[in-house]
């Protein structure tokens, strides 16, 4: 086995008049998130570090904010758009650990119901996936509810598609 981690990290603006989506969970506000998809920072997050541990760049990449394509997609479809590159490259997800930072809405209603989502669109066990939340205590743009934040680890096996060395680049500095 060849173990990789990758890590992810995504932030997006509060704003008025939209859905707000998390973990493919659609809340019942009167505002949402700002963004060119439905702006779910949760799985945008993991989408990140399960690229990452592949080796695969990142969202922005394969999904990039100018293509009307993926404008309003559901986060939750990327993520198995994703699960199919890894299934493409030979990697396995083993495990993914996510936190939001969010001083609202409350996650523990709803936890169950997250977990549920983004275990089905990844093909994982519900034991493999796991999402914790946590304020910023009111410090802070996120502690003013400006904006709602989310960072995740991955865990892979297998052994991914090509790699990049310095060799391959024609940068031998690196």
């Amino acid at each position: 086995m060849s173990f990789r981690v990758g890590m992810g990290f995504d932030i997006h603006k509060r704003v008025k008049g939209r859905a707000l989506v998390l973990g493919g969970v659609r809340f019942e506000t009167d505002w949402g998130l700002e963004g060119h998809s439905d702006a779910d920072v949760l799985s945008h997050a993991i989408g990140d570090s399960l690229l990452g541990a592949a080796g695969m760049r990142d969202l922005g990449h394969h999904f990039p904010s100018g293509d009307p394509q993926w404008k309003d997609a559901s986060s939750i479809d990327l993520l198995k758009l994703i699960r199919s590159m890894l299934d493409g490259a030979g990697l396995r997800i083993v495990n993914v650990d996510a936190m939001l930072l969010a001083e609202e809405p409350k996650i523990a209603p709803v936890y169950d119901a997250m977990i549920v989502n983004l275990a089905s669109a990844l093909r994982i066990g519900a034991a493999d996936m796991s999402v914790k939340a946590t304020t910023s205590e009111s410090i802070g743009i996120m502690g003013r509810k400006e904006g709602i934040a989310a960072w995740s680890v991955a865990l892979v096996d297998g052994v991914p598609g090509p790699s990049f060395s310095p060799a391959e680049t024609g940068d031998r500095n690196l």
